[in-house]
């Protein structure tokens, strides 16, 4: 399953920290961020709760980059 969420993140070298984040988080097949767009695109493992999954997607992201935000 592939979901789009509307990010806010402040420059391209955060969005890419976002990326790398979303990409290591249990659940995550696959994790796209555009500074651009100001979107992040996820692809879920089979099987993967997808709400469970952002909430953990959006803690890893946080750690990296305090003052981004996604709009679950």
């Amino acid at each position: 399953m592939k979901k789009t969420y509307k990010i806010e993140v402040d420059c391209a070298a955060c969005a890419d920290k976002m990326e790398q984040a979303a990409q290591k988080t249990q659940g995550v097949a696959a994790a796209t961020v555009s500074f651009m767009t100001q979107k992040m695109k996820v692809e879920f493992a089979d099987g993967a709760d997808v709400e469970a999954v952002m909430q953990q997607v959006l803690k890893n992201c946080k750690k990296v980059e305090d003052d981004c935000e996604i709009y679950l």
